[in-house]
């Protein structure tokens, strides 16, 4: 009986130790998924964004009861707040000075419809033209004053849409500049990496870190899946040949510290340097 009494007890531990371990993995899972989050979506024409809307609040700085503030940290800060594919950044007032001349009302209009590399409605289709334009108020607040929201939407979407022609061919000629002076300086700058900076990154550079997975997940793939603002597609062979010349030390250097268009990390600065690397290790081998 005594003996029955023993293994019992044993068999009961060993299910509870083995329930512990369990839920030990499955926490330390979802801690690494948290910190591998993006700290935004870069969304860009053509691509499909997801229709969740931005969560809204009582407004801080873009009237009546829609949060701008919390629809811009959520949807259009990925590129305003970094300044990737050529967005200017909030509060920049020369990035801004020859837009804002343009109107309030022709920013918004091209908010809502789309310009250039930016998606209607920044990519989420899902807000409401007003939901836009609170957002639209939030980010030029701090370079020009901005009017009542509410008023007059018709009457501004009639005066944006005269203007747009001439705005379009004028952002399409600064489009196109801004690629050619992006490759000049991925060129210059590449050349001027430090040498003993790359070897010490390099040395972790063969980890057992899922960079697939990475690219697809930390937002890497939304400008390297398009080619979006002169960045090499994956796979495209041609268009990695010269920086792969350069050896992996350097692409490791640029993609940590960040290069021309490309923001440090690719924006994303919860990712360590060996998710970085892992990432242009996959990028490399597709490309090759």
């Amino acid at each position: 009986m005594k003996a029955k009494l023993i293994m019992s007890g044993l068999a009961a531990l060993g299910f509870m130790a083995g329930t512990s371990g369990a839920y030990a993995q499955d926490a330390a899972r979802d801690a690494i998924a948290e910190r591998l989050a993006p700290v935004g979506q870069l969304c860009l024409q053509g691509q499909d964004c997801g229709t969740a809307a931005a969560p809204a609040g009582d407004s801080v700085s873009s009237g009546g009861d829609i949060d701008g503030e919390g629809i811009y940290g959520n949807v259009c800060s990925a590129c305003h707040a970094s300044g990737a594919a050529g967005a200017p950044i909030r509060g920049e007032e020369d990035a801004w000075a020859a837009r804002t001349e343009q109107g309030f009302a022709t920013l918004v209009d091209h908010a809502i419809n789309g310009i250039g590399a930016m998606p209607a409605k920044g990519g989420n289709a899902s807000l409401s033209d007003e939901e836009v334009e609170a957002a639209v108020a939030y980010m030029v607040e701090p370079v020009m004053e901005v009017p009542e929201l509410g008023g007059g939407d018709e009457a501004a979407s009639e005066e944006a849409g005269s203007e747009e022609a001439a705005t379009e061919e004028t952002a399409a000629a600064e489009g196109d500049a801004a690629a050619e002076e992006e490759m000049a300086a991925n060129d210059d700058a590449a050349s001027e990496e430090d040498a003993s900076a790359n070897e010490e990154e390099a040395a972790s550079g063969g980890s057992d870190l899922d960079g697939a997975a990475l690219y697809a997940s930390v937002g890497c793939a939304a400008c390297h899946d398009s080619g979006v603002a002169g960045a090499p597609t994956k796979g495209d062979s041609e268009a990695w040949a010269a920086r792969l010349e350069k050896g992996a030390d350097e692409l490791y250097a640029s993609a940590i510290n960040g290069i021309g268009a490309m923001p440090a990390k690719g924006g994303n600065p919860n990712l360590s340097d060996e998710e970085v690397m892992a990432v242009v290790d996959y990028l490399m081998a597709e490309a090759q």
